[in-house]
């Protein structure tokens, strides 16, 4: 088969990624390999290749939004040869440590992801854990499931560990594939959304999704803000969030990767119990909460698609603002 390969981590411009080719892979015990049908392209994937985040292994293939048909099964794995599963960032964690025992598996100090620990979806084929995979509802398909396998998921998260109340106000920075999702959700909860962003096309996106506002990054607040979620990986947005929250908010940071905080002042940005929670990775709850509402309320998914030969022009689009909700790969 053939992928593509993190050869030398650097700025995307500078040729990070490169084909190879590999022999399909054999899935070991409890594993499953999948056929690939479509892989999602998120910003931690362009993280992955840029270096952003350190190298967990060698030649890692990208990729963690991966809808695949199963073609083969390991020993122990319980997934029927031709079904159609989703595999996420997730990948396995201990199962054992106290962080699993008590729910929050997603802080397990041993856990693994796809795409960086493990090969991802940037290929023909990929192996994943039967049981961190995913049932795909019937009524979405390929290209649609396959940003909301992270960008979906994180997105929910996020916007649990936001504490948005019933009719809040939400202020979103960053409005790409994880922040267009989550809106969609927030606005069928009821909530007024204001989402500040630097890309035209972005803001247009919001409105036409039901947002009340939509405005540049720095754009003041049309109104104080319940609660707040920053998308984008700009530690200098951290400040203006937490101004345009009102008392006792919170502002919930969903990045994986974020560049440096500036100095924050207690009595403007945090002071009225203000709040600022990060986002680490999730749940299969999580994950299985959300899909279910995924096809329950008909989630818009905004795609872009490029065949998985340009999966370096979709990682330099991303990069660049250039995509408008959410990349997709087919082969």
């Amino acid at each position: 088969m053939w992928a593509w390969s993190v050869v030398r981590p650097g700025p995307i411009g500078a040729g990070p990624l490169e084909v190879v080719e590999r022999e399909v892979p054999v899935p070991g015990a409890g594993e499953v390999l999948l056929r690939v049908l479509a892989c999602g392209v998120c910003r931690t994937d362009l993280h992955v290749a840029e270096g952003d985040l350190p190298v967990r292994r060698e030649g890692v293939t990208p990729g963690h939004e991966i809808v695949g048909e199963v073609v083969a099964a390991g020993a122990g794995a319980l997934r029927a040869i031709g079904e159609r599963v989703g595999a996420a960032w997730l990948r396995s964690t201990c199962g054992r440590c106290a962080y699993c025992r008590r729910g929050a598996e997603n802080l397990c100090p041993l856990s693994r992801y796809t795409g960086w620990d493990a090969d991802g979806g940037y290929a023909e084929y990929a192996l994943a854990e039967d049981a961190y995979v995913y049932s795909l509802p019937d009524e979405i398909d390929d290209v649609t499931a396959a940003p909301l396998l992270c960008a979906g998921i994180i997105g929910y998260r996020a916007l649990r560990l936001a504490a948005l109340p019933p009719g809040g106000r939400l202020g979103i920075w960053g409005f790409g594939g994880s922040a267009h999702l989550a809106a969609q959700v927030a606005l069928a909860q009821g909530a007024r959304v204001h989402v500040f962003t630097r890309a035209e096309s972005a803001r247009r996106l919001a409105l036409d999704l039901g947002a009340d506002s939509a405005g540049d990054s720095f754009d003041p607040s049309p109104e104080p803000l319940d609660s707040a979620i920053l998308f984008a990986p700009v530690g200098e947005l951290v400040p203006p969030a937490l101004e345009r929250l009102d008392r006792g908010g919170t502002l919930a940071i969903a990045g994986i990767h974020l560049t440096d905080i500036p100095s924050l002042d207690y009595q403007k940005h945090l002071f009225q119990e203000r709040r600022i929670t990060s986002v680490t990775s999730n749940t299969r709850a999580d994950g299985e909460e959300f899909l279910r509402l995924a096809a329950r309320l008909k989630i818009h998914v905004e795609t872009t698609r490029y065949p998985l030969a340009e999966a370096d022009r979709a990682l330099a689009d991303l990069a660049a603002d250039r995509v408008n909700g959410a990349a997709v790969l087919t082969p």
